[in-house]
């Protein structure tokens, strides 16, 4: 999967910052009721023994894919991961487009409980579920 062919399907690329910037740029479609977001596996993102996206990318991307569900149902307000949980289920390869179309299991007033599949393609290659802490304004 390339870029036109990500555009063609109505995904708009966005650049991260930060720690995110890692895995950038994340690839976004839908709005705040059905967000997906995803990625383009390189080989920076891959274990060099073996060819496949590392574990730790894969967690750092089911946090800001399931959190990124959480913030779109926030209407964008600031949340932060409380607790966070991942199953591995099969590998995705350099040039592979990952991703994680998020859905949001119960909301209050101070915590969101978002759950998502990561695919590659068409292939489940994790399962993710967490809880997200809202706050009223930036925690810094």
């Amino acid at each position: 999967m390339d870029a036109e062919q990500l555009k063609g399907e109505g995904w708009t690329p966005v650049e991260a910052g930060g720690f995110s910037e890692q895995l950038s740029p994340f690839w976004v479609r839908g709005g705040n009721s059905d967000p997906e977001i995803g990625f383009i596996v390189e080989p920076r993102h891959c274990n060099q023994h073996m060819g496949s996206l590392h574990g730790g990318a894969l967690m750092t991307f089911a946090d800001l894919g399931i959190g990124y569900g959480a913030s779109r149902a926030l209407g964008g307000s600031n949340c932060s991961t409380a607790q966070m949980q991942i199953q591995f289920v099969a590998v995705a390869k350099a040039g592979e487009f990952v991703s994680c179309k998020p859905e949001v299991v119960r909301k209050t007033t101070r915590l969101i409980f978002v759950r998502g599949l990561i695919k590659a393609g068409d292939r489940t290659i994790a399962s993710a579920d967490g809880i997200w802490k809202v706050f009223e304004e930036n925690p810094r």
